[in-house]
């Protein structure tokens, strides 16, 4: 396993356990958030372009969500 795979790896897994977190505290959403744009920059320094596309769209809902549930 590659370094940029490993890194990868560990960025889906962190929005796995932030999404599954994110009912104790808003803290979790904006955690998911920023483990989306790691998610997003790995996709696109694989070269899987619409992966990182999406998942940079996913961190914006994340983000304004988090937004709405801080208030």
């Amino acid at each position: 396993m590659d370094g940029l795979t490993l890194f990868g790896l560990v960025a889906v897994a962190a929005m796995l356990i932030f999404y599954a977190l994110e009912k104790r505290s808003h803290w979790f959403i904006l955690a998911f958030a920023g483990s989306c744009i790691l998610a997003s920059i790995y996709g696109f320094l694989q070269g899987a372009w619409p992966f990182g596309l999406v998942e940079a769209v996913w961190s914006a809902v994340a983000i304004r969500r988090w937004w709405g549930e801080k208030r």
